[in-house]
């Protein structure tokens, strides 16, 4: 169910990041962004694939509460009740009003047209952050968690879309002086949405603790993918718009393909993190849930005694030294015209050893 949960998450990640990204695209000028050819089976495909893979919340509630009541009263009262079903009914009636939409009318022959496409694909963003559990927190929460994806869908799907769907190398140059300003801001309010959106559920005071519950795990290996992450963010921004000057037949394809690679991975982890309980009490949480059989296995002290303070020795420091040259061989790749393919071992190789620093140096 674990597997499934985080699957589904993903691929309504994926998919409201590539309905966004699409109708985002088409307000731009065409000299301002490379040719694009989406397959309107993959719109239309995307569209659904948000009514469908959003249900999981839905039916993972009707499985608990169907042990103890009978199962049509378990579905009207999640679907009617609780907020995690009105939210999905919000979303199952926007996806297939948009659905007919994109099918019966072709959205590039208006401007006017597109404008009402992006505004459905927002209204799909907005649904997602009524049925999240921040919206359960707060109003606050409901506004943080919608502001935090929606600067991700647009900023992922305006990456992804391009990385996949264009062809040929025209007009790259344009699209990255607009689209690497507009990254950055998105950037910057993912960060900074994040941060309080993870203040709701864990303290910075509680972060290192956290990492003895499976939430903290999943939490401590979604933010180091987006060390790397913002390494590929620094070289399509600036470092490619210069090998373009300077190189004519350069083609950035294959490091954008990289980076959506890369934000893939922290969609897994972001889609575990939403399987997990999230530890408003630390201490209550591991008397529940228990620790994390991941953190048990490099933490041989008493669980009760945990303090979260991180002493780093020998090895610690090891790893974190052998991490950052990860890290750097990512940038000296693109320098040395390096497969930006292999790049992504070396993202990966980078969370790995700086996740083992961390690992070994809690006490």
């Amino acid at each position: 169910m674990l597997l499934f949960g985080v699957l589904s998450e993903v691929l309504l990640y994926l998919c409201i990041s590539i309905v966004m990204g699409t109708f985002l695209l088409q307000i731009v000028s065409s000299e301002q962004r490379p040719v694009l050819e989406v397959p309107r089976a993959v719109v239309l495909g995307s569209i659904i694939g948000v009514a469908i893979f959003s249900f999981h919340p839905v039916l993972r509630l009707i499985i608990l509460l169907a042990e103890d009541y009978e199962l049509f009263v378990t579905i009207q009262s999640v679907l009617f009740s609780f907020e995690v079903g009105k939210a999905w009914l919000l979303s199952l009636f926007i996806s297939i009003v948009f659905f007919l939409y994109y099918s019966l009318i072709d959205v590039k022959k208006e401007y006017a047209y597109i404008v009402i496409g992006v505004i459905f694909s927002v209204l799909l963003v907005v649904a997602q952050g009524w049925s999240s559990h921040a919206s359960t927190l707060s109003t606050f929460g409901f506004a943080l968690h919608t502001i935090h994806f929606l600067a991700v869908s647009a900023w992922v799907g305006i990456l992804l879309v391009v990385s996949w769907f264009a062809r040929g190398k025209e007009n790259w140059l344009p699209f990255l002086q607009w689209f690497s300003p507009l990254a950055i801001v998105c950037l910057l309010t993912v960060l900074l949405s994040g941060f309080f959106l993870m203040k709701l559920v864990v303290l910075p005071s509680e972060y290192s603790n956290s990492w003895a519950l499976s939430y903290g795990q999943s939490l401590l290996i979604k933010h180091l993918f987006i060390v790397p992450l913002l390494a590929y963010a620094f070289i399509n921004s600036m470092l490619v718009r210069k090998k373009i000057k300077q190189i004519e037949d350069f083609n950035p394809t294959p490091w954008s393909r990289v980076e959506s690679i890369i934000l893939l991975l922290v969609f897994s982890a972001t889609a575990a993190l939403g399987q997990q309980s999230p530890p408003h009490s630390i201490n209550e949480s591991l008397l529940i849930d228990g620790p994390s059989p991941l953190f048990l296995f490099f933490y041989n002290g008493d669980i009760d005694k945990i303090s979260g303070t991180l002493e780093f020795g020998f090895y610690g420091v090891f790893l974190i030294l052998v991490s950052l040259l990860f890290l750097s061989l990512i940038i000296i790749s693109f320098m040395k015209r390096i497969s930006p393919w292999l790049t992504a071992v070396f993202s990966v190789l980078f969370v790995f050893t700086s996740y083992l620093s961390f690992m070994l140096s809690v006490q």
